[in-house]
């Protein structure tokens, strides 16, 4: 009998001033969240409500450790195969540490551990063919490395923010900004409406959506995003 091969475990993201990990389970994403970026995918924040994709777990990494099983570089995305199109979405993820089901939003934020910023990269060519045809956006959204994120920052230090500027610059030129009060539901809400469908677990993520502005990404591009009270970060398209 050959021999099983062996799987590296996630390492967990780091913790902000911390030395611990915070272990990853799922990654979920919402969809067309900011009004204004459904109504640029041409859809209607106004009758829509909240849908939802996931990203494989290892996909998901610090942004300031890279991915050294897959030779990618701190500080540095790569560039995907099999697209020319290549998206930035800048959005608030959420760490889960309480779990649960049929969540109501005036309990949801007791399930938060805390916060972070993420990017929800996306071929955006191949999920435009995937849309016409009514096929799966996976390989769009679930390809290697497109959930870069920064450290997770606990909930206990800076409470839960509903307000705050979130942008994305690519090459020192201003390419999203919003605030997060502008998300069409609430992380209260996002927390609720998926728990409807799944059974939310400690070391879930959540990707809450993005703002206007996506557009698409270049080699060679260095890539400068934040949200208030909760961090920034930069990296280099590999």
């Amino acid at each position: 009998m050959t021999a099983i091969p062996v799987v590296p475990a996630h390492p967990g993201l780091p913790i902000a001033g911390s030395d611990e990990r915070f272990p990853i389970r799922r990654a979920y994403c919402v969809g067309r969240n900011y009004g204004d970026h459904a109504r640029e995918m041409g859809a209607d924040p106004d009758r829509e409500p909240p849908f939802f994709f996931s990203k494989p777990t290892d996909a998901v990494y610090a942004i300031d450790e890279g991915l050294p099983l897959d030779d990618v570089e701190p500080g540095h995305v790569p560039y995907p195969p099999v697209t020319s199109q290549l998206h930035h979405e800048v959005e608030l993820v959420v760490a889960i540490g309480v779990g649960g089901k049929d969540i109501s939003p005036g309990t949801a934020l007791g399930h938060v551990w805390g916060y972070a910023l993420g990017l929800d990269l996306t071929r955006r060519d191949i999920q435009d063919v995937a849309k016409q045809m009514r096929r799966p956006w996976d390989m769009a959204k679930g390809f290697d490395a497109s959930g870069p994120i920064s450290a997770i920052v606990p909930a206990a230090q800076i409470g839960h923010p509903e307000t705050g500027r979130i942008y994305l610059e690519v090459n020192g030129e201003l390419r999203q900004q919003g605030d997060l009060a502008d998300q069409i539901w609430s992380v209260p809400e996002v927390i609720a409406a998926l728990s409807q469908t799944i059974t939310l677990k400690p070391g879930d993520l959540i990707f809450t959506g993005t703002p206007a502005g996506i557009a698409a990404l270049a080699q060679g591009d260095v890539v400068t995003a934040g949200i208030d009270g909760v961090g920034t970060a930069t990296f280099t398209v590999a």
